[in-house]
């Protein structure tokens, strides 16, 4: 057999085979078309297609006036199927250059012609998910829906918006750092997270398709379920007071070239607290909240721990304010250590206790702790642990710092952390934790919890009320009490801080200044230091404790009193000028001569009782049950006021009387009263002598 024949042959069996492999493929998938295409069908629509999670809508997050800290808005990517049935090429080329102007016009981040280029490409790739803008605002989004072609919505015009809920904060800058952040991994801190469990709400489900690109689409089939929002938080913070905190803290940041700084303030009775601005620097002269200094930075307090330290001597009776204690002339070395200096040194070596505190004698105070309990160390760290010294406060916000309180036996303790922990090093505490002992002092020795949170609420309902807790009902006696807090008006009226004396507001609190310790070291070169600023304002009736905390300040100086102190001083002004009650002593020992008589409108009866008992000349003109009254310099005349019958369907004028004299009227002219405020009525909800019967009536008292 010649080689071409075999060639031909074997040629021939290689294209037999071949078309035979083919027959086999065809037949192969004419099977599966037919006989099991329904199976295959329904498969690929399952691995498309999953049940996916919706997130809910976060819950609000409100100050104590009710204004907005935090709240979700929508945030959307808008895309585009370019290849709806509706959309033919003929409407598609009428319109694309009047739709390209306007996403031009509206997002402003690329020009008419790139648009136009982006979706006519994207038209002939037939996309079924074209990104157009990520990110876009609810206000977008509506003005979208106006647009060219857009405008037959999503099926006539391709439009289709991804919503998702991002957390925004209306008051910016203000208590961020507390009120906290969601992050895009779900993270969550501060408020947002201490309280995650309210806010986060309840997540849905719906079916969703994968498309090119692995993005998902929603189906509308009709099942799955909804998410169910958050609830919203109530915070203790007062935005107006925050503002002053935080205005009042950048300016001296800036002033003295400060790394960052942190305040406080807290209402004494409750422990509610009112306002904490925390300010880091992140640029030559800007700052921000980055960091939240007040509750998560245990470090040492330097001075102001003088206060807790002397207390415990003097709770056990080892020591009392006129002792008088050895500064040796304000140098001290202690086992051999680093020398313990005075920044001001007295000009006398012996003084008393109460001297060395309130001019803050760094010798003097550790003399007076060294010689109450140099034989027994470890009494004196009791003492301070039963004033809970050494124990987390709770506050409802995460990453709160490690106090740090050694004692005897402990592996760093040596012989001379007695005395310096008298001055506050070797302990740390964060500024909060500082803040809550103050507070205490101020509020008669009952430790309260610090707390950010009053209440929940749900569609307007309160779900659960969070009412002030007691830490610790009495930190020391009231003998204790009285001697230091003679010794922290002390340090204002004649002491370290008394810069900070005012004639109208007085203020009680201790100076901190101290050497923050860099790489384990005190040394000189490159030293910085904590001024620091702890107590409470009015100094005799205490409605509020603050603490400031300046860290690294490195000009104009870095003595507490100059630095933490001014900042005191200004919150406290601002809340004395907005709070008349505190006011109310001064006006009226400041009024001289006779005061004109004040009188509410009210029973005639009653009224002229109440001016004999009270020796004010009152003056009837005109008989009548009810009386409108008018004062004088000296006097009080009174004239008849009709009150409209229950049978004349007129709406009673209350005005200008007592609350007992206007429940009565109104209740029984049928009305169910509400009252807010307290004093005489100012305001009537439904006017005087309009026509009502019954119902419902608002009464506002001032």
């Amino acid at each position: 057999m010649s080689d071409i024949k075999q060639l031909g042959i074997r040629a021939g069996i290689v294209q037999s085979g071949i078309v035979l492999f083919a027959l086999a493929i065809a037949g192969r998938l004419l099977y599966l078309q037919i006989a099991e295409g329904a199976h295959w069908r329904a498969k690929a629509e399952h691995v498309s297609t999953a049940w996916r999670t919706v997130q809910p809508e976060r819950g609000h997050i409100y100050s104590a006036d009710g204004r907005l800290l935090a709240t979700s808005v929508p945030e959307y990517d808008v895309r585009m199927d370019m290849v709806p049935d509706a959309l033919t090429d003929e409407r598609f080329k009428a319109s694309i250059d009047s739709l390209a102007a306007c996403l031009a016009a509206l997002f402003q981040d690329r020009t008419v012609s790139e648009y136009k280029r982006d979706l006519v490409d994207a038209r002939a790739r037939r996309e079924r998910y074209h990104l157009v803008k990520r990110r876009a605002t609810h206000a977008q989004v509506q003005a979208l829906r106006a647009f060219p072609i857009f405008r037959d919505g999503r099926y006539k015009g391709g439009l289709v918006t991804e919503k998702r809920l991002v957390r925004a904060r209306p008051c910016e800058r203000l208590a961020a750092r507390t009120v906290g952040y969601v992050l895009r991994d779900s993270t969550v801190i501060g408020l947002e997270g201490g309280y995650n469990d309210w806010l986060k709400g309840r997540t849905g489900r719906r079916l969703e398709r994968r498309l090119a690109g692995g993005t998902w689409m929603p189906v509308d089939n009709g099942e799955g379920t909804g998410p169910e929002p958050g609830s919203d938080i109530h915070t203790t913070i007062d935005i107006n007071l925050q503002d002053v905190a935080d205005a009042a803290l950048e300016r001296q940041l800036r002033k003295h070239g400060a790394q960052y700084g942190s305040v406080v303030v807290m209402e004494v009775a409750t422990g509610r607290i009112k306002a904490i601005s925390n300010l880091s620097r992140v640029a030559d002269s800007t700052y921000a909240e980055t960091m939240n200094w007040a509750v998560g930075e245990a470090a040492e307090p330097g001075s102001t721990f003088k206060l807790p330290a002397l207390m415990v001597a003097l709770e056990e009776g080892l020591i009392g304010p006129e002792d008088t204690v050895d500064t040796h002339w304000g140098r001290i070395r202690y086992c051999g250590g680093a020398d313990m200096i005075d920044s001001h040194p007295s000009s006398k070596r012996w003084v008393t206790v109460r001297r060395a505190f309130e001019a803050s004698l760094n010798t003097g105070c550790s003399q007076a702790v060294l010689k109450a309990y140099k034989k027994d160390p470890k009494r004196f760290v009791d003492g301070l642990r039963r004033m809970r010294l050494h124990e987390l406060t709770g506050i409802r916000v995460p990453g709160e710092g490690l106090p740090v309180l050694r004692s005897p036996g402990d592996e760093l303790w040596s012989c001379t952390s007695l005395p310096w922990m008298s001055i506050g090093y070797e302990v740390a505490l964060t500024p909060l934790q500082m803040l809550t002992f103050y507070n205490a002092v101020a509020n008669g020795g009952r430790m309260m919890q610090p707390q950010l949170v009053t209440h929940v609420s749900r569609e307007g309902e309160t779900i659960e009320d969070f009412e002030p807790s007691v830490l610790s009902e009495r930190i020391c006696s009231d003998r204790t009490l009285a001697i230091v807090r003679e010794l922290l008006q002390g340090v204002v009226d004649s002491g370290t801080a008394e810069n900070l004396h005012g004639t109208d507001l007085r203020i009680a609190g201790k100076t901190g200044t101290a050497q923050i310790a860099r790489n384990g070291s005190y040394k000189e070169h490159g030293k910085s230091y904590q001024a620091s600023f702890a107590g409470y304002f009015p100094a005799d009736k205490p409605l509020y404790s603050c603490i400031v905390v300046v860290n690294g300040p490195t000009m104009s100086g870095y003595y507490a009193n100059v630095v933490a102190g001014p900042i005191f001083r200004e919150i406290a002004d601002k809340v004395y000028s907005n709070r008349l009650e505190l006011q109310q002593d001064r006006m009226l020992a400041a009024a001289t001569g006779p005061r004109s008589p004040v009188s509410m409108s009210g029973h005639a009866r009653d009224l002229s009782a109440a001016m004999a008992g009270l020796g004010v000349p009152f003056t009837q003109q005109g008989e009548g049950e009810w009386m409108t009254t008018a004062a004088n310099d000296t006097s009080v005349t009174a004239q008849p006021r009709a009150i409209a019958s229950r049978s004349s369907g007129l709406v009673p004028n209350v005005l200008g009387m007592g609350l007992r004299d206007a429940l009565y009227i109104l209740e029984n002219r049928g009305f169910h009263v509400r009252v807010q405020g307290a004093g005489m009525v100012k305001r009537q909800s439904l006017a005087p002598g309009t026509r009502a019967v019954g119902g419902t009536i608002l009464i506002e008292l001032a």
